[in-house]
């Protein structure tokens, strides 16, 4: 017998985890060690749940173990113990159906107090309501929750199998470097300051992109590596600014066979993990998938569409509707909502000020109360604006039917399709419009360039990805070519972006022309790369998946910090650890850092 204070006990190793007693063990001697779940008193007798990472198991105390139910009765939730017992088996009439325990109990012997606890600042069964901000405070405390332990569990179940199938596929598990030099990826990097190299900076990887293609260089052919990755950006619920990608990269596979081998992975992922069935990936153009869903990632278990209806407003009076019809940069574009005339103007409303997060300036609409009515049948403000027969023409293209709302967006093409492609998935998950639990596909053929704000080309992907053409062709029309790329997309998430990787150091070159950089800044910052394809560098290109986003779908997480043990808040920061911290002067010193005073500005009379 003993209590926190002393380290002598019963001495009996662990003989089973709490949440693995069952009948077979009925009359057995266990030795259990966990966490004081509930404790209660009924009538002289002391129930204890004990918890760990398995499970729970119910431990009685009766007076008959003498000093033991004493020690029994000082604890409360939390406390750390230490209990060897008997498991027998429970009356019919005292069974818990729902604990995997609950068809037996143990009946305690005796009891050591490992540690004590005070009272955690919430309760830590899966049914408390408590502000994230709490939860991230305490996170050694909000892991211990069963859904919590279940999420992480999923998480290194979800790791293993990967490297089960990438291993028996002949792939290396091959680390690259944490601290390298800072590249253009697309997001802010976070800089390392040197202490040797007075005045410059490692930069922490926002992908293993450069290295993995070197090791395809280096002839090892088939790498993958599960990577941390770290990108200074904003975030939001699926983005942290440190993260995990599953990394993967192989020589001499198309385009296709790299899909066809990293679905296979998924597949058999899904089906030995969850007990899901994957009957096929459909491959989508990337713009047959911005035309019908306004994204790149449509989400396929909502049956909506954006359709088209420029032509049918480039001649309206209606300034909101022929502006953008009449733009080569505009779109008119209509979603039709069967059934969703009985959402309320009130609710209507809702989504005019949702859209406006995407920058649209507002939301018309109308409902089909009695299509064979004709123009008395339909309800909308913005009828009167639009001649008849233009009003009919759009019934007969949308094929409307008595019941429908139909939803119009104007604007610029991108404006557009962010606010449409948003309203259309977060209309599906407010009216329950989903057809299936799980839509996977690939999108394809996207375009290797876009513009920015300001007229100049950026890669879509990054600057490393093929293009499907010749470098000459590249040049002459870099607007019209299209990326050896793919993206895996599930429920409307990107899993994994993946492509055909840039192997001859001339088509290199052009692509580093075409985004402005300069051969001498090209030399400058990826000098190892260029010089590296000149030497035999093997025809290449991979995958990376997000292993966060991942188990955040497998998991029915909301968000990726439900997954992750211990992430960041939306502002980047650990608010258990109070990280990012201020250093000392000699620190800085050291590194040759000099912070700069920012003045407070200047106070009002």
């Amino acid at each position: 017998m003993t209590d926190s204070k002393n380290n002598a006990g019963i001495g009996q190793q662990r003989s089973h985890y709490c949440g693995q007693v069952a009948l077979p063990e009925v009359d057995s001697e266990v030795s259990l060690f966990g966490w004081v779940d509930r404790r209660r008193d009924h009538g002289g007798v002391i129930f204890i749940d004990l918890r760990d990472r398995e499970g729970i198991v119910q431990v009685v105390f009766d007076p008959d173990a003498g000093e033991h139910f004493a020690l029994a009765d000082k604890v409360r939730s939390e406390y750390v113990l230490h209990v060897q017992g008997v498991v027998r088996a429970r009356s019919a009439d005292t069974i818990n159906a729902d604990m995997a325990t609950g068809e037996i109990e143990v009946y305690a012997r005796a009891v050591d107090i490992l540690n004590q606890a005070e009272t955690p600042p919430f309760q830590l069964d899966e049914f408390t309501d408590v502000g994230e901000d709490v939860r991230l405070k305490y996170r050694y405390l909000d892991l211990r929750r069963n859904d919590m332990q279940q999420k992480l569990r999923l998480r290194s179940q979800v790791s293993a199998n990967i490297r089960r199938f990438l291993d028996a596929n002949g792939f290396l598990d091959i680390e690259t470097p944490i601290l390298t030099r800072a590249t253009p990826e697309g997001a802010r990097d976070y800089l390392v300051p040197s202490r040797t190299h007075e005045g410059n900076f490692f930069a922490l990887p926002q992908s293993p992109q450069l290295f993995k293609q070197l090791l395809m260089v280096s002839g090892f052919d088939r790498y993958y590596q599960i990577a941390k990755c770290f990108r200074d950006e904003d975030l939001r619920a699926d983005r942290q600014p440190e993260f995990t990608q599953i990394d993967i990269e192989t020589t001499f596979m198309s385009e296709s066979e790299i899909m066809t081998m990293t679905e296979q992975l998924v597949t058999e992922l899904f089906a030995e993990v969850l007990g899901v069935t994957f009957e096929s990936f459909p491959t989508m153009p990337y713009a047959e998938a911005m035309r019908d869903y306004g994204s790149d990632k449509p989400d396929l278990r909502i049956p909506l569409k954006l359709v088209d209806v420029n032509d049918l407003m480039a001649s309206v009076e209606f300034k909101v509707f022929n502006g953008p019809a009449n733009d080569p940069d505009g779109r008119v574009a209509a979603l039709k909502v069967p059934g969703g005339s009985a959402i309320s103007r009130k609710d209507i409303d809702g989504y005019t000020k949702f859209v406006s997060i995407y920058g649209a300036k507002g939301l018309a609409w109308v409902k089909v109360n009695d299509r064979a009515a004709g123009l008395e049948g339909l309800q909308s403000p913005i009828l009167k604006f639009m001649p008849d027969e233009t009003v009919m023409a759009l019934m007969d293209r949308l094929e409307a039917a008595d019941g429908d709302i139909i939803f119009f967006g104007a604007d610029k093409t991108t404006v557009v399709n962010e606010a449409l492609g948003a309203l259309r998935c977060k209309l599906g998950e407010d009216l329950n419009l989903y057809t299936c639990e799980w839509a996977p596909l690939w999108v394809v053929d996207f375009p290797m360039f876009e513009k920015n704000d300001k007229g100049q080309w950026t890669a879509l992907h990054h600057p490393f990805t093929a293009p499907s053409c010749s470098p000459e062709a590249l040049e002459k029309d870099p607007g019209s070519a299209l990326s050896q790329a793919y993206d895996m997309v599930l429920n409307g998430t990107e899993l994994g972006g993946g492509s055909i990787r840039i192997h001859r150091a001339d088509m290199q070159s052009a692509v580093f022309r075409l985004l402005s950089i300069s051969a001498e800044e090209a030399q400058e910052k990826f000098g190892f790369l260029l010089d590296a394809l000149k030497y035999g560098a093997p025809p290449h290109g991979g995958l990376a998946f997000g292993l966060d986003r991942l188990v955040m779908l497998m998991s029915g997480a909301s968000s990726i910090r439900d997954v992750i043990a211990f992430p960041k808040t939306q502002s980047a920061a650990c608010v258990m650890t109070e990280a990012p911290g201020a250093v000392d002067n000699q620190q800085l010193r050291e590194l040759n850092i000099k912070l700069r005073q920012i003045e407070a500005p200047p106070q009002s009379d």
